[in-house]
């Protein structure tokens, strides 16, 4: 059992999410997860979804856009533009919920080296308090934390 947990602060008030996460792997590794499409379809998402990956080109201009599926038949569907990736410490890219069209989210992803373990910190900017609210009451935050706990397994 890890001892690493997930940590999300959703501040009264404002736009935004901020969540972080220490991984027991090297940041290239943890970067490689987060970039490479082969990795990311095993770990993005709750487990109860499957994840049709359409693209995912993750560079800087580049774009993806994935389908997550539940058994019942229903389609989420995600995409979003890479805007900067450099790696392996930052990467900046849009989100958005084809649920929700015009609430683009901003996420900033920074890997800390923490001397061969790694801190991956997310900052998400949301277009209005609202749509952060609505985010959250969506459930995010589960799956968030489960996405988080798939990707420690993957990089163990």
């Amino acid at each position: 059992m890890s001892t690493n947990t997930t940590t999300i602060d959703v501040a009264a008030g404002t736009p935004f999410i901020d969540t972080s996460r220490d991984f027991d792997a090297a940041p290239e590794r943890v970067f490689q997860a987060f970039t490479d499409p082969e990795l990311v379809v095993k770990w993005l998402g709750p487990r109860r979804l499957e994840m049709r990956l359409e693209s995912y080109d993750a560079h800087t201009g580049g774009s993806y856009r994935y389908t997550h599926l539940d058994g019942q038949g229903n389609e989420f569907g995600f995409r979003g533009v890479f805007h900067e990736v450099q790696e392996p410490f930052r990467i900046i890219q849009t989100f958005e919920f084809d649920g929700a069209p015009g609430q683009v989210t901003l996420d900033t992803t920074r890997f800390e080296d923490l001397g061969g373990r790694t801190r991956v910190v997310q900052h998400s900017v949301f277009p209005s308090v609202e749509a952060r609210d609505m985010a959250v009451a969506s459930g995010m935050d589960s799956g968030i934390k489960e996405s988080m706990d798939r990707l420690e397994e993957l990089l163990a």
